[in-house]
């Protein structure tokens, strides 16, 4: 499947969350995210991700190893996702670490998430903070197959739309890039 996702940078985020919250009911997680590549960074430049998210929030913690492929949509940068729940997350690191990945960068981001139905699809809307970096985002996503991504992303730019966020707002500025950059 794809993740078709867009995000923005939210210049009005109590507007967006109340927007939001008469969508669903907020689902407030911290996510602590480790990347992963070969040490010649053979995956970056694939365009490629190796991550162990670790996410923490009213009903414990639980944590996914994620695999994205090159993006399939260069606009958005929708990309295939495989992910699947690790039962420690120690044990990813030291598998990751055997086989010969070196860690690329950790760090957090604070997650007001809502589950949804619009336009016929199932969509996940979050409000990301990171307090590394100033600001706080909106990402809108939902899963399809590749011959949808199109429409898919049409769908999504439509609810960031209602939700007041100006689609000039779109930004393909990876956290990982604007921590890196923040640290350096």
């Amino acid at each position: 499947m794809i993740e078709a996702e867009l995000k923005a940078r939210v210049h009005s985020p109590e507007a967006v969350r109340q927007l939001l919250d008469q969508r669903a009911e907020a689902r407030v997680e911290v996510y602590r995210d480790t990347y992963y590549d070969r040490p010649d960074g053979s995956l970056e430049k694939a365009d490629q991700e190796l991550r162990v998210r670790t996410v923490l929030g009213a009903s414990g913690a639980r944590t996914v190893l994620t695999f994205k492929e090159a993006a399939v949509d260069e606009d958005s940068g929708s990309k295939p996702e495989y992910e699947t729940a690790v039962a420690d997350a120690e044990a990813a690191r030291a598998i990751l670490l055997s086989l010969g990945h070196v860690e690329v960068i950790a760090f957090e981001k604070q997650c007001r998430n809502y589950d949804f139905e619009a336009r016929g699809r199932r969509m996940l809307a979050t409000l990301v903070r990171v307090p590394e970096l100033d600001g706080t985002f909106l990402e809108v996503e939902t899963l399809v197959e590749e011959s949808e991504v199109s429409a898919a992303l049409g769908d999504i730019g439509s609810v960031i739309s209602e939700l007041g966020v100006g689609l000039e707002d779109l930004t393909r500025e990876t956290y990982t890039d604007a921590v890196a950059a923040q640290r350096a």
